[in-house]
């Protein structure tokens, strides 16, 4: 086949684009991996950690599982983390099994064990064979939960499944599973029910036939948590999991309904085997025959909440040292008659879910909690907390007006949080940046438009307090109904700004209350806006044991949008599937769910964004997991809520949908976050494309834009915060088609840049690796152009090489910038504000095409930047402004920027100096070299003289510049460049004030560099122009005139 011409291969090309635009605008990833969203943290509060793994062999690799944050490994002990479970379907991790034997493979269970209201579920077994490196999906994924896995201690391919199953919806993909032939296929060996599932499995140490399994029958429901049924009990194998013999109360267990158990075998005596057993009355018990017989150790001391947190550990060496893992980590030395406290709620984060003992070395412990992760080297005396784990789990993200803005948001048993999108330190966002301005589980934080010290802040219960940002004082500010009804909240109740009016909130119980003044009174806009059903409103829920804690208060509002565009419209979605709207700002409401096509009845109404652009327009966010439906939903009115279109299905996004944002400038710009990611649409909803660039596999629970700086915000439940810096390419794209990618060149808009002033980082400078960095903002101008996609037929790209062209208002060029473009599509470079600087004469010349120094700041003002690339131009402009922390006076500015081209002028003269003396001594040596070998008479009285004046051009130049070949540190403050250095230090900032002795600092520096310069005129004058002569006078003179 003959090659097209590039004419042709070119409209080929165009009617290919054009041809696949017409079925979507989908994105390709490869060519915007330009964008990179950045991870800000915070980690000092960290969450939820759910299973751990250790190499025994080197026990300084550590893998962690997190309940939706993925898996972390560290090869230092503790000190340094890494995600390596970040591309896979699914991102919580339920439990880790290494083989031991051949450390590098490790095989992982995915959907946590805790079955909280905020559980994450997974999607079956992943396989590694290269340390995490790379995975496969080896099956089992409608488990849904994995609890425990175990890998045989001599076989790799043999593994046992500990599956808890869905704990939302009834299932047979539940039990113990068997494979023998690495995962290629599978037996389920232990069943029981389809609400049966694993609360714990364990296996000897000494005999991996031998197994023990606490099958649970438990169920959760929207408003309801059932611990217990006659599917639960405890069940020992001894043939590798093939049969089973439930043990009884004939053996000496309770009798009568059982719930959750946990399970731990003493590996120094495998026939004593320890079980906290759920039952009318909680207790612990112990078998000293391997589990055939089982009698009551006590009932006093055993937990609280099994269905949360019901774990044993036993230590290695001691069959009577006995850890009970739950609110708080206990230990007992007597065999569990009694129990001290190891690990309280003082200095360890409560809410324990994993609890590792090193089986070779007891010392090591690992504890894995609500707050994070926490290490132990001496056996739970002291802890040290892992404080560069960022898997917050947020449930809402929200921003304010200030410059840089701070993100704010709540996160699960963690509290709520407010820190700098931007830290304006050196060494990236701290956790120290970050503080805390409410406890509890925190949910929203909304923060008062115009003011920013002020503020509210959520937790569980419907708890709410209006907050003082800058001194801590905060206020409790929950409304009571004035005729004494009993409130419902929800867990995450529904609250809402007034776009109107910033001293207006509305809060959502089963009611919307109304508060005009800050939260100090409050007034009912509404009736019961939910269904109402008595069956689903009792408090008493739990099972066998009570917890009732409000994370199942039900038929409550979740959702309040009121409209930026008419004061009068309020949406407002329920948890019982209830969309309701008002157009007479509450007078009369209207249930609209009925209108929409397909809403499952009684489905969870989680968020409601109402348009910027049409006063009938709504978006609604649903999601139905909570009763086993996974479909993706979210619906889009555009006339008040009579009809419904979904933009959203299981062939467009994977996962329910838990969040949405459309773009405030164009419409057709969105973004939807499910259970298992960020999706993004250019064509407003028709398609989607996942968001895979730098940002992993996770819960995307709430997102926001920025009305200023245009970025995207998004708040993770596993992976903390991110800022995905300047979404206008992605508008760009959406407005004008996503052919704007496939141009030869083509420039996006810029974002303000602002000449901010910076500090070292706060407490510590010097970070080492244990210290959390989140990812900060680059300093200066964000510039965004793409380049087109070439193929092999496409000759017309000359070079890779971009080049950028800045000029001032006056259209004079004050900077030139190049990036070496390594792949087509979207392209960022930092600009750094800085106009073009001068080489100083302590550096050497530069090789061709080697970049401009930097040179001084730029003034506020507008700058428009020329890319240039492959023979094409494009154009943007960039509005520079101040730093808002200053009182900019723009003529002493500008009077600085003059004093530093006074400096940079006198630079430019050493520097000339010292190259002139440099190529006088290179050419000395090529003279010398060519000489080497040539009978010319009079040689050696020139080699002299060379080397003579090799001294000379030494002492004129260590007045210019540094000592050269020096050993240890040596710097004379006389000498030019130490003057000009100065100088420069008294000038370099547009911020600084004018005085004087920045006069005599330029005075000084030009009196060395013109002394300097002299006598190397001198010296070219006259010694230089002696040995010229004498060159000539013997016939060899390569001198050039």
């Amino acid at each position: 086949m003959q090659h097209l011409p590039n004419r042709l291969w070119s409209m080929a090309f165009l009617l290919l684009f054009t041809s696949f635009l017409s079925m979507g605008q989908v994105l390709d990833m490869e060519l915007l991996k330009g964008i990179k969203p950045r991870n800000i943290g915070p980690a000092g509060m960290s969450g939820r950690v759910t299973a751990a793994d250790v190499v025994q062999s080197n026990p300084d690799i550590i893998y962690l599982g997190t309940a939706s944050g993925g898996l972390w490994k560290s090869t230092g002990g503790g000190t340094s983390w890494k995600p390596i479970f970040e591309k896979e379907k699914a991102a919580s991790i339920g439990s880790i099994a290494i083989y031991q034997k051949s450390p590098d493979i490790i095989w992982v269970g995915t959907g946590e064990g805790n079955p909280r209201n905020s559980q994450s579920m997974g999607n079956g077994v992943y396989r590694s064979l290269d340390a995490g490196q790379t995975w496969q999906h080896m099956g089992l994924e409608n488990t849904r939960t994995i609890h425990r896995i175990f890998v045989h201690p001599d076989d790799p391919n043999t593994v046992w499944v500990g599956a808890q199953g869905n704990a939302w919806a009834d299932s047979p993909d539940r039990g113990v599973f068997k494979t023998t032939d690495g995962g290629k296929t599978w037996k389920k060996v232990l069943f029981v029910n389809n609400r049966t599932g694993i609360a714990d499995l364990t296996i000897d140490p000494t005999n991996p036939n031998k197994l023990i399994a606490g099958m649970w029958e438990y169920r959760r429901w929207p408003w309801f948590f059932k611990s217990g049924g006659e599917g639960s009990g405890i069940y020992v194998s001894v043939d590798g999991g093939e049969n089973w013999t439930k043990r009884t109360s004939d053996d000496g267990l309770p009798e009568g309904e059982i719930g959750k158990t946990a399970i731990a075998i003493a590996p120094s005596n495998p026939e004593v085997v320890y079980a906290l057993v759920e039952t009318k009355k909680n207790a612990l018990y112990k078998s000293i025959d391997g589990g055939k017989k089982w009698a009551k150790v006590q009932d006093q001391d055993v937990g609280d909440r099994p269905f949360y947190y019901w774990d044993l550990r036993v230590d290695p060496k001691n069959e009577n040292t006995l850890y009970n893992v739950y609110g708080i980590v206990k230990v007992s030395i007597d065999g569990g008659k009694t129990f001290e406290t190891l690990a309280g709620g003082d200095k360890v984060h409560v809410d324990h879910h994993m609890f590792y003992v090193l089986p070779t070395d007891a010392s090591l412990m690992l504890d894995g909690n609500d707050g994070g992760a926490y290490i132990s080297r001496d056996r739970g005396k002291t802890w040290r907390f892992v404080e560069n784990l960022p898997v917050g789990q947020f449930y809402h993200v929200n921003v304010d007006m200030a410059t840089p803005y701070n993100v704010m948001g709540g996160m699960q048993d963690n509290g709520s949080w407010r820190g700098p999108s931007q830290s304006l330190h050196n060494g990236g966002i701290r956790n120290g940046y970050w503080d805390e301005i409410a406890f509890g589980d925190g949910f929203d934080v909304v923060p008062v438009p115009g003011d920013l010290r002020y503020g509210y802040g959520m937790s569980q219960g419907g708890f709410l307090s209006y907050l003082d940002f800058e001194t801590g004082f905060s206020q409790f500010i929950k409304p009571n109904h004035p005729d004494n009804v009993f409130l419902r909240f929800n867990w995450n109740a529904g609250i809402a700004q007034d776009p109107f009016d910033p001293n207006t909130i509305y809060y959502g119980s089963q009611f919307i209350h109304k508060s005009s003044d800050r939260g100090q009174n409050w007034s009912l806009i509404s009736g019961d806006l939910t269904t109402n059903d008595p069956e689903k409103t009792k408090l008493e829920t739990g099972g066998l044991t009570f917890d009732a804690t409000g994370a199942e208060n039900h038929c409550t509002i979740l959702a309040i949008a009121p409209s930026p565009l008419d004061k009068n419209i309020i949406w407002a979605g329920t948890d019982d599937g209830n969309v309701q709207l008002t157009r007479d700002g509450g007078k009369t409401w209207t249930n609209l769910s009925a209108n929409i096509k397909g809403l499952p009845k009684g489905a969870w109404i989680p968020q409601i964004n109402a348009s910027t652009y049409n006063a009938g327009e709504a978006f609604v966010v649903v999601n139905d997991y909570r009763r086993g439906n996974w479909a993706p939903m979210l619906y889009q009115t555009k006339d008040f809520g009579k009809t419904w279109v979904n933009l959203v299905s299981e062939q467009k996004v994977y996962g329910y949908v838990l969040s949405m944002v459309q773009d405030p400038i164009e419409p057709k710009l969105m973004f939807t976050g499910t259970e298992f990611g960020l999706y993004v649409s250019i064509d407003a909803g028709q398609t989607w494309t996942k968001w895979t660039n730098d940002y992993p596999t996770v819960s995307t629970y709430d997102l926001k834009i920025h009305p200023r700086e245009h970025d995207l915000v998004i708040g993770t439940f596993g992976r903390a915060l991110w800022v995905m810096d300047d979404i206008r390419p992605l508008r760009e794209m959406a407005s004008k088609g996503a052919q704007v990618i496939a141009q030869p060149l083509y420039a996006y808009p810029a974002p303000d840049a602002y000449l901010f002033a910076y500090k070292e980082a706060a407490g510590t400078r010097f970070h080492g690796d244990a210290i959390f960095r989140g990812d900060d903002r680059e300093p200066g101008a964000l510039l965004s152009y793409s380049v087109k996609a070439t193929s092999k037929q496409d000759t017309t790209i000359k070079s890779d090489t971009a080049r950028l062209q800045i000029s001032d208002a006056s259209g004079t060029v004050i900077r030139n910038l190049f990036q070496v473009v390594e792949k087509p599509g979207l392209q960022r470079i930092i600009w750094g504000l800085d106009k073009k600087g001068v080489r100083s004469p302590e550096s050497a010349k530069p090789k061709a095409g080697a970049a401009e120094p930097s040179g001084f700041s730029v003034l506020p003002g507008t700058y428009t930047v020329k890319y240039t690339y492959a023979g094409k131009e494009a154009t943007t402009k960039v509005e520079v402004k101040a730093d808002p922390r200053f009182t900019f006076n723009q003529s002493a500015a500008a009077q600085m920027s003059q004093r530093f081209d006074r400096v940079n002028a006198i630079m430019e003269k050493a520097t000339a100096a010292v190259d002139k003396l440099n190529d006088a001594k290179a050419t000395i040596a090529k003279v010398n070299a060519a000489m080497e070998d040539s009978p010319i008479e009079g040689k050696e009285a020139l080699k002299k003289q060379g080397a003579e004046l090799e001294k000379k051009i030494t002492e004129l130049k260590e007045r210019l510049k540094s000592k050269e070949d020096v050993q240890g540190i040596y710097d004379d403050p006389t000498v030019a460049s130490s003057r000009l250095f100065m100088a420069m230090y008294q000038v370099g900032n547009p911020y600084n004030s004018l005085n004087t002795n920045q006069e005599w600092a330029i005075a000084h520096a030009e009196k060395a560099t013109d002394e300097g310069v002299a006598n190397v005129d001198a010296f070219f004058n006259t010694e230089w122009k002696a040995y010229k002569e004498k060159a000539g006078a013997i016939n060899f003179s390569p001198f050039k005139d």
